[in-house]
């Protein structure tokens, strides 16, 4: 028997009736922030990402009143920023929602742009912001801000819940519209006196909206196209790990023969090593391919908007696009065929009518080179010893002690983007990246979301120096709550993203240097973590495994060389 809880509040009394970890078809009496709590539980919420605000001071006593009856941490940080990167990554690693409770006005205004991370990757989170008394609204109040029409582009529900009781029913209306597909972020505030205000609140939650299975009749048209093509591709994206179908989609590729590119966290479905991943021969496999399955993610600019082929054998390539929704398909490309559902329903459902081509295997194997000729060209690059350090030197360096199920972490431009090319996840959903959206600052919240959802794993937060001043006070965060992670800064002094293109177009650059004597590794040694500067390729080895280690957040300042620009195609591809 559930025992009851008697607390004072001011002039009032409440008593909570049921635990937090009861469900369905129950009463909870008690303040908005406890019903805001024990909904956002039973929708899978383990963490709520913070920083302190008297407008959401209810939202910590909900947690604090449950004891130990809450299954939910509180992680408060340093800017409102990394309280939603944290959420973000949560939910990405977790594939449960994140929670950010962002106090009003500017806190809501910092969180904004993690919000609209997690609307162009498709994360499930809800944003819980604070919101000027309503019985003052209108009088100039502190942070007096109507949030929803902010947050409305890059939300899939942006609102108020005006009064207390209705905290419960709209949040559980947010989260289930979060978790369904596409999924993506949710924004509530919620008027101040009403947060702190009492009700009575029956316990029911709304599931995720099911998926319709495939249409037979778009799963014959992707078979009959992927049974007539001579080189297909298979594109994996981050919906494939988001939706569950790491395992779906590794088995449609073993049994069908199908060379695989992977992108986001599509990443480590097929684990660095297997035969059929051509990562490295991505360029000549869309410019050849006389098909591209793309599933999981946008055709976006970072598959060339949807266009392949170019080569003499395949001028242009059909493309087939699977996502998780229909307003997923891609409606700027003639597509071959197209389909919208559960995609492990999709994958296996294709898979059980397909028959590839007989020459596929030939297919494979030119891949197979061309991927083990990139590899080789590259190794020079991997082994540099030149002084200053090529960012390549540090991926072959830390490629030698990763493990199969480290969290690796990018944030930066140009210093990540040597990573996503040398660096492999061994497993599904090791992989964060800024995304389709590019947004540089979430390298701290990540890092310490990874370390609560990986306790066990290596974690290493790769940072562009330009990056890691976004971010690098959360440091304190990752002290304070004594979530080790290992930071490599590739300190080139520049905003080499842009740097080295400006100089392209115009002979000169402005507004891209940085100092490169800055001592990153001092500032988290000042934050209670430490660190140290790598001046010397053949000393990289040895520090990362200080780091490590450590047992602490532990940063290496890694001296690379400014004239090292990552080559790009202007093409997307």
């Amino acid at each position: 028997m559930t025992p009851e809880i008697v607390d004072d509040h001011g002039s009032r009394r409440y008593r909570k009736v049921v635990s937090i970890s009861q469900r369905n078809n129950l009463t909870l009496s008690g303040h908005a922030g406890q019903h805001a709590l024990a909904v956002a539980e039973a929708h899978g919420v383990r963490t709520m990402w913070t920083l302190s605000g008297a407008h959401v001071f209810p939202l910590y006593d909900a947690v604090v009143k449950a004891g130990e009856a809450t299954t939910t941490r509180i992680v408060d940080v340093r800017h409102e920023q990394t309280a939603v990167f944290g959420a973000e990554a949560t939910a990405k690693l977790t594939r449960e929602p994140g929670l950010a409770v962002l106090t009003a006005g500017p806190g809501v205004t910092n969180g904004i742009s993690g919000i609209a991370q997690a609307y162009f990757s498709g994360v499930p989170l809800l944003a819980i912001g604070g919101r000027a008394p309503a019985w003052r609204w209108g009088t100039g109040a502190l942070q007096e801000l109507d949030h929803p029409p902010l947050l409305a582009p890059v939300t899939k529900l942006s609102t108020t819940a005006a009064k207390a009781a209705d905290v419960g029913p709209v949040l559980d209306r947010a989260l289930s519209l979060a978790r369904s597909a596409h999924r993506g972020p949710v924004f509530v505030d919620v008027p101040m006196d009403e947060l702190y205000s009492f009700a009575d609140l029956p316990l029911d939650v709304t599931p995720p909206a099911a998926r319709p299975e495939p249409d037979p009749d778009a799963v014959a048209a992707i078979a009959t196209a992927l049974g007539s093509a001579q080189r297909p591709v298979l594109v994996l994206g981050s919906d494939v790990w988001m939706d569950g179908a790491e395992v779906a989609a590794r088995r449609f590729a073993d049994e069908t023969g199908i060379p695989v590119v992977a992108n986001g966290m599509g990443r480590g479905v097929l684990p660095r090593g297997h035969e059929l991943l051509v990562n490295r021969a991505r360029s000549t496999a869309f410019k050849h391919a006389d098909l591209v399955l793309v599933v999981g993610t946008p055709l976006d600019f970072r598959l060339g908007f949807g266009t392949f082929g170019g080569g003499d054998d395949a001028p242009s390539a059909r493309v087939v696009h699977v996502m998780d929704s229909p307003d997923g398909i891609a409606g700027h490309v003639d597509l071959a065929a197209s389909a919208a559902g559960d995609l492990t329903s999709v994958l296996d459902a294709v898979l059980a009518a397909t028959r590839p081509a007989p020459t596929l295997g030939e297919w494979a194997g030119r891949l197979r080179e061309a991927a083990a000729a990139a590899v080789e060209s590259d190794a020079p690059l991997l082994a540099a010893d030149g002084d200053p350090i090529h960012p390549a030197r540090v991926y072959g360096e830390l490629s030698r002690v990763l493990d199969d199920d480290a969290v690796v972490i990018g944030d930066g431009g140009d210093f990540v983007s040597w990573a996503g090319k040398l660096i492999e996840p061994g497993r599904p959903g090791c992989w964060l990246d800024p995304g389709p959206y590019g947004c540089l600052g979430a390298g701290a919240g990540a890092a310490a979301a990874a370390r609560l959802a990986r306790p066990s794993s290596q974690v290493v937060l790769l940072y562009g120096d330009g990056a890691a001043g976004m971010s690098l006070m959360d440091v304190d965060t990752l002290v304070r709550h004594q979530l080790p992670a290992v930071m490599i800064v590739g300190n080139n002094g520049a905003w080499g993203l842009e740097k080295h293109p400006m100089r392209f177009l115009y002979g000169y650059d402005v507004a891209a240097d940085l100092r490169a004597e800055t001592g990153y590794d001092a500032v988290v040694d000042a934050l209670g973590g430490a660190g140290e500067t790598i001046t010397k390729p053949g000393d990289l080895g040895p520090a990362l495994r200080r780091a490590f280690d450590a047992g602490v957040p532990y940063l290496l300042n890694v001296q690379c060389d400014p004239e090292v620009a990552y080559p790009r195609s202007t093409t997307g591809i």
